[in-house]
């Protein structure tokens, strides 16, 4: 999953899209970089951000829109949102999946647009919202409280009228976490994987744990993002959001020609 930010205010590439026309472009690279999917966003869920209403985070998707529309979409597309109304405009414009951080807790009328539209749904866990969540994050057991989350929102929107075969489920990494909750969850993905029985989505590409590994900045992460993604695909991931999709491609493409010589 390639990461397309029409945010001025994205940890890692806020402002970097000067135009819808560069938007464009950028997901037609991602296609030919061997994405699967392109999720885009336009409000920022960095520690600390302010939500962003929800005229103006459709007045920064419209024009990516229509020109969808107009084109079709270089490869499938997921809406990076926890407003209905988003989500809605984005589906009219072709997306196939909602990527919701709030798991349809942030408005209610998510699940039931969901349903009706027969979408695929990303249910992702997070303690608070952006502005809070990292005000002292605590867990007894952050595998098995993430687990409790995902498996109740899971049943929340089964009973909405999801069908569960379009749910895929994140755990969160740096979403109300520490470090070592989100190295906990990473290495928790097979439990949390063969207790909630989707397929479970990590994002943790140039993320704050990243650096906090490495001592690197935002821009120098890449080579702790790859490692990362490897991992979690290693213990069952299947799926990784990224900004480096060409080299993320590349190195799941070397990692599993060896998994497979070694069968």
């Amino acid at each position: 999953m390639g990461v397309l930010n029409l945010t001025p205010d994205s940890f890692a590439d806020g402002g970097s899209i000067a135009s819808p026309e560069a938007a464009y472009d950028r997901m037609g690279g991602m296609a030919c970089d061997g994405a699967a999917i392109c999720d885009i966003g336009a409000e920022s869920t960095r520690p600390g951000a302010l939500p962003v209403p929800v005229e103006e985070e459709l007045r920064r998707l419209e024009p990516v829109f229509r020109l969808l529309r107009a084109r079709g979409a270089p490869l499938p597309v997921s809406i990076d949102t926890s407003k209905a109304a988003v989500a809605a405009a984005a589906i009219e414009a072709g997306a196939v999946m909602v990527n919701d951080i709030t798991a349809g807790r942030g408005d209610e009328a998510m699940f039931a647009l969901v349903a009706d539209r027969g979408t695929d749904l990303c249910l992702m866990h997070m303690r608070g919202d952006p502005r809070t969540m990292q005000d002292d994050p605590r867990y007894a057991d952050v595998v098995q409280e993430v687990g409790d989350f995902l498996e109740g929102r899971i049943a929340a929107a089964v009973a909405a009228g999801v069908r569960e075969e379009r749910i895929v489920v994140d755990p969160g990494v740096g979403f109300g976490k520490t470090l070592e909750h989100n190295l906990a969850l990473l290495a928790g993905i097979p439990v949390l994987a063969a207790r909630l029985g989707r397929p479970i989505l990590v994002g943790l590409s140039r993320k704050g744990m990243i650096g906090a590994l490495t001592g690197r900045d935002t821009a120098g992460r890449l080579a702790g993002s790859l490692a990362g993604a490897l991992a979690g695909v290693a213990r069952g991931a299947a799926a990784v959001r990224v900004h480096d999709v060409a080299e993320t491609v590349d190195a799941l493409t070397v990692w599993k020609a060896i998994e497979e010589a070694g069968r």
